[in-house]
């Protein structure tokens, strides 16, 4: 249970709400246990009645004894008594008196439940939603190995499935469990100021009751692990597979991915089936234990009232009591199934708040300033992999430089840039810029200065427009974002759209073509205006005609900028301050294009292939 104390934050936050909702569930059950001693003394009345009729000479015996029980009344109720004994009423008024006084503490109840569900609810709605976006808020904040260590799948479990379960801690669990100590409180009371004995006998059930309870309980936590842990696989292999459906459905495997989406769907039905089994010995128990009590209610009230018709009425209000007790007490372990589901998956959100992400932002930071770009002796290896992607990497653009980082696949070309995005810090030495290592650098400042068009394009779901104003928190202009589609040589087919720059895209683009949503990536980063640009390999899907437009377009539209282009081709329409050649995360050459070409090395071969390649296709489209 320790794992929820880190919810008390919230019920501080909101305690106002709380104490609130507290008192209107004491309220609202004191004027229900009321309701047991009117009942029990209007029984009191009948059997005066009778007595009076039948057995005349009890009757003094009689209302000593009924006055002796109802001063251990409730002082509203002795008070109603007093009142109505001393008024010239008929037996029909007694009745028709307290059925009304009845009635309207059913009407108090009532009124004071609602309350107590308006505050106490409404607050576990506020924890839900606040806990939401801590949550959120937190993933945002953990680095980037976090999310290839963890899957979208079981992050998306977390914040929904396991916070609607601690919901149900924070509000119902929290409500019920004051409601059950509140009525078992009063009923306790009132039982025990009338008969302590009859209520032992009654009560003694109850025991075995508990017991049963804690060791389902038990078994309750452990099982609850497994079926969120179920449902998060479960989670992950669904949305893996809307999310791949087109390699799925090209390579025909429909049927294997069912195949594995039953095995993990049976897995979780088996848990699931597992934990309702274990569930399932709370009601029957609880039924048992209360049908029990109440015929020890009946067997030795009975006996009791052959002895003493006064008693008759006392009898009465123990049944009232046991049938009152008979929903806290079976919410005993509805509720205690609750806390634990909760406090379950309150355990696996714990492990990821309580996770540190790698990259943190400095304790004095300072802004980014444009200036020169370097790097000193970096190297990099991926903790998770064991691969060493960058080995002693060394060089310095100055401001307003434009740079071709060339090489093959694997060679740490994206590695790189996202040092430069401080995704991740290099394991040896540092990348400064102007002269400010990184690490000293504000995240926020250092991001904000960077449009960086990533090697794997990811569009969200929501119109053109406001995918290429997403950097500018979509509040650019039309003429501007027109502008950087322009640039990017895609206006003319978004104008082509349905609805132009208002079409919504789809999932991750998935209304466009791979080239489409490169270039609207692009647009997106011109737009922003930034200090530093980095073109991770985003022109691999585009014809060589739209790449030279591109290029074109790009060359008049980065002259106040550093530039920084990615790519295993090489770009022979622009002209590059400075080119580095990538292989297996090291610099085998860098230098102008002028003088990599007087080395026989591998710019000069791949240059030469490439000038070679191209005539070729010139030449067949002749």
């Amino acid at each position: 249970m320790k794992q929820l104390q880190v919810l008390n934050k919230y019920f501080w936050k909101y305690r106002n709400r709380f104490i609130l909702g507290f008192l209107f569930i004491i309220l609202a059950n004191y004027f229900r246990v009321l309701a047991p001693q009117l009942t029990g003394y209007v029984i009191d009345a009948v059997a005066v009645e009778l007595i009076k009729e039948r057995q005349p000479e009890k009757l003094a015996i009689t209302n000593t004894n009924l006055a002796q029980k109802h001063s251990n009344y409730d002082a509203v109720v002795k008070n109603v008594a007093y009142i109505i004994n001393n008024s010239n009423t008929t037996f029909t008024q007694k009745v028709m008196i307290c059925s009304l006084i009845i009635l309207l503490l059913a009407l108090l109840s009532g009124a004071f439940t609602f309350l107590m569900r308006q505050t106490i609810i409404v607050m576990s709605r506020h924890i839900e939603f606040d806990q939401k976006n801590e949550i959120f808020t937190h993933y945002q904040q953990l680095d980037i190995g976090f999310f290839k260590a963890n899957t979208t799948g079981d992050l998306m479990t977390r914040i929904s499935e396991d916070v609607s379960r601690i919901r149900m801690y924070t509000g119902p669990a929290v409500m019920y469990l004051i409601n059950l100590v509140a009525l078992i409180g009063f009923c306790l009371v009132n039982m025990l100021r009338q008969n302590v004995t009859l209520t032992i006998y009654v009560l003694s059930p109850l025991p075995i009751l508990a017991l049963t309870i804690y060791i389902a309980n038990t078994i309750i936590d452990k099982q609850s692990e497994k079926v969120q842990a179920s449902l998060s696989d479960l989670t992950t292999n669904a949305q893996e597979s809307y999310s791949g459906i087109r390699v799925i459905k090209s390579f025909v495997q429909e049927n294997a991915m069912l195949g594995f989406f039953k095995q993990n769907s049976e897995n979780y039905r088996k848990q699931a089936v597992g934990l309702a089994k274990v569930e399932s010995i709370y009601f029957p128990s609880i039924i048992f234990m209360i049908g029990l009590s109440t015929l020890l209610t009946i067997f030795i009230g009975g006996k009791m009232a052959i002895e003493d018709p006064s008693q008759v009425g006392l009898i009465v209000e123990f049944v009232i009591y046991i049938n009152m007790l008979t929903f806290p007490v079976s919410a005993i372990g509805w509720t205690a199934s609750m806390i634990q589901r909760a406090a379950a998956s309150q355990k696996r959100i714990n492990a990821f708040l309580s996770t540190n992400p790698a990259i943190q932002n400095p304790t004095n930071p300072t802004l980014f300033s444009p200036g020169t770009v370097a790097a000193q002796n970096v190297s990099f290896t991926y903790a998770n992999t064991g691969i060493e992607a960058l080995k002693n990497i060394h060089f310095q653009w100055k401001t307003n430089d434009k740079i071709l980082i060339l090489g093959k696949t694997g060679s740490g070309k994206t590695t790189l840039a996202q040092l430069l995005l401080r995704f991740y810090d290099a394991n040896i030495g540092t990348i400064t810029y102007n002269q400010q290592p990184i690490q000293n650098i504000d995240i926020e400042s250092l991001r904000g200065a960077i449009s960086y068009v990533p090697q794997d394009v990811f569009l969200f779901s929501a119109t053109v427009k406001e995918n290429i104003s997403f950097g500018l928190q979509m509040l650019a202009n039309d003429e501007a974002v027109q502008a950087a589609a322009k640039a990017a040589n895609i206006h003319d087919e978004i104008m082509a759209l349905e609805n132009g720059y208002e079409t919504v895209v789809g999932e991750r683009g998935v209304m466009l073509s791979g080239g489409q949503k490169q270039r609207i990536s692009i647009a997106r980063a011109l737009l922003k205006k930034s200090s530093l640009l980095i073109f991770d390999d985003c022109l691999s899907a585009v014809d060589a005609n739209t790449e030279n437009t591109i290029i074109n377009n790009l060359y008049t539209n980065i002259h106040n900028c550093t530039t920084v282009f990615i790519s295993h081709r090489i770009f022979t329409k622009f002209s590059f301050t400075q080119i580095i050649v990538l292989d297996q995360g090291q610099i085998i050459e860098q230098g102008t294009h002028e003088a990599l070409m007087q080395k026989n090395g591998y710019y000069k071969n791949l240059y030469y292939k490439q000038v070679e390649q191209t005539t070729k296709q010139v030449d067949v489209v002749g």
